[in-house]
């Protein structure tokens, strides 16, 4: 079959994204039906793609027999989450992560384990135990892509995905894309799609103004997002900002979860603890912007107290792993761990349920609100999913789509629809004296920073709304000389409907809720009697973004006298004799 002369790809089950989730989804679809057509599509290389294209240096949310159970870690991470999450969902994370980790190490993941052979767990939460080292974690990689071989998975890479299509029932039928060295269109036929695009990591703008300096993957710039809102899929909570402790000038984490089992911790200018934890909360990060604007900032690092052997031990796993360029940075700034502390600052912001809680609105089977569509990994939409919550949602929506497409015949596709994407897609590459793509995207993720960025002020997202929409009007002029530009063209338009996503979303939520994630100056406080909802953005019937509330399904874990916890962690100083 051909539409406009483009040869339709036919598959059972297509993957739409390369990094973590993506394989491991891709993986189990063929390992519960061989005999499925199983596709994996990557706009980058899948052998070098996604936020752990060089390794990871652990497992921030391991659920270890003898160190947790899983009810012990849905409440900690409702906890953290001032209760908006959707515990069902935590539930399947919590109960399947064990067995997910041992699957790695049957596949030749190794994680860090003690003298005994057990699994070598460290402390970094403010009430359980879950993090795991992965000392050998830059293999991560390779280990997935020789699986994705061995079970026979095709994979397209150079293809960037623009848009999500569907059949008459509303039912997911594929998508459309184009190849990012040729410009060639693409369409997909498929029964299912899962969607592991990862965060909207491009959405704030770094300090450095450099457009891909972000903390998170560039590539992952929340091009997911926009096509599940296109395609008619919930997001939810999407004013549940990610803003993370980085290393000042940067593009790259602290790392508490390496240094703080090993005795570094956060302090202030004159070297003081100020927090009890070091775990990524939105309460953590709001005590850690009041300490970096209040006279005993800046904010550091502190490791200069430790033994040699314990900073060649951090050093080993930070400087060789996940982001090899950090001992060069130090070594152009001449740090030296052993002699003074490390300045942090802040991150730019952007929407990741890895570190937060805001995206496309899963349930507990991985599925959207859209029939046949699924979504894991940091795109979707369960809380502080982190590496491994990638993987397990990765499984799990594999197993889902295989159970959907059982019953699915051919869907039907809208070829209208597939002309006028056509036609936006090939758009840029007929303006001949337009707007770049890079300017493009600075200015409206200028606007974010200084619209959106917390503390969230109400005129200023009203104002910033205005101006995010006014570059909305700009983006017939957008001009691309290749194909290289022409994804570009793609991500920006992207990244501005994220925009408006974060700022719809941020004035919606009348209340302040995850600390500075959703600090709102004029409405401080948290009111659970008219916002203990999850928030809802979607397309309304005449294709406007709206907002709405989802009700929070019952809790499977009561949260008991520890429900604020996460809100009592500044260190308190003893009264003066």
């Amino acid at each position: 079959m051909k539409i406009n002369d483009i040869p339709v790809i036919e598959t059972d089950v297509l993957v739409i994204g390369g990094g973590t989730a993506g394989p491991m989804a891709a993986v189990t679809a063929k390992e519960q039906d061989p005999s499925l057509n199983v596709m994996l599509l990557e706009k980058a290389n899948v052998k070098r793609s996604g936020a752990i294209s060089m390794g990871m240096d652990g497992l921030n949310n391991a659920v270890v027999p003898g160190h947790a159970t899983p009810e012990q870690y849905v409440k900690e991470i409702t906890i953290a989450n001032d209760g908006i999450v959707h515990q069902p969902a935590l539930m399947a994370y919590a109960t399947r992560s064990f067995p997910m980790i041992e699957k790695l190490d049957s596949w030749g993941v190794h994680f860090q384990k003690d003298e005994t052979g057990d699994y070598d767990m460290k402390k970094v939460h403010h009430l359980g135990t879950y993090v795991l080292p992965m000392p050998e974690g830059h293999n991560v990689k390779k280990i997935l892509y020789r699986r994705l071989r061995r079970n026979r998975v095709q994979i397209e890479n150079r293809f960037t995905a623009t848009r999500l299509l569907k059949d008459p029932d509303g039912r997911i039928a594929g998508m459309i894309g184009v190849n990012t060295r040729t410009a060639e269109p693409i369409i997909i036929r498929a029964k299912a799609v899962i969607m592991a695009t990862g965060a909207a990591g491009r959405l704030g703008l770094p300090t450095s103004g450099y457009l891909f300096g972000t903390y998170e993957n560039p590539a992952n710039n929340g091009d997911g997002h926009a096509m599940a809102y296109h395609a008619g899929a919930d997001l939810a909570n999407l004013e549940c900002f990610q803003v993370n402790p980085l290393l000042k000038d940067y593009n790259g984490p602290a790392c508490a979860y390496v240094t703080g089992p090993l005795g570094g911790f956060t302090s202030n200018a004159f070297g003081e603890r100020f927090i009890e934890c070091d775990y990524w909360s939105g309460q953590m990060m709001l005590e850690f912007f009041k300490e970096l604007e209040s006279g005993t900032g800046p904010v550091f690092l502190k490791l200069d107290h430790l033994a040699e052997e314990t900073i060649e031990e951090i050093e080993t796993v930070l400087h060789t792993n996940e982001r090899p360029s950090r001992g060069r940075f130090h070594e152009g700034r001449k740090v030296n761990y052993r002699e003074r502390m490390v300045e942090m600052h802040i991150s730019e912001v952007g929407f990741c349920s890895g570190h937060s809680a805001s995206g496309v609105w899963t349930d507990e089977t991985g599925a959207t609100t859209v029939p046949g569509l699924y979504c894991a990994g940091d795109m979707a939409s369960v809380a502080h999913n982190y590496m491994l919550g990638a993987f397990v949602y990765g499984q799990i929506c594999g197993e889902s789509a295989v159970e959907f497409v059982k019953s699915r015949s051919e869907p039907k596709l809208d070829e209208d629809f597939i002309k006028t994407e056509l036609e936006r897609i090939q758009a840029p590459m007929k303006v001949t004296d337009g707007i770049p793509p890079e300017q493009m995207e600075y200015k409206v993720r200028r606007l974010v920073n200084d619209y959106l960025q917390p503390p969230k002020v109400t005129r200023k997202m009203e104002i910033g709304l205005e101006r995010i929409l006014a570059v909305r009007e700009d983006v017939p002029q957008l001009c691309a000389r290749d194909p290289h530009e022409l994804l570009r063209a793609m991500e920006v338009q992207s990244i501005i409907d994220c925009a408006e996503m974060a700022a719809r979303a941020s004035l919606y939520r009348t209340e302040s809720r995850w600390g500075l994630y959703h600090y709102r100056v004029d409405f401080p406080e948290q009111d659970d009697s008219e916002w203990f909802y999850h928030s809802r953005l979607f397309k309304d019937e005449n294709g406007q973004m709206a907002s709405g509330k989802r009700p929070i399904a019952d809790y499977l874990v009561s949260l008991g006298e520890e429900k604020d916890a996460y809100r009592k962690m500044r260190v308190q100083k003893a009264a003066n004799a």
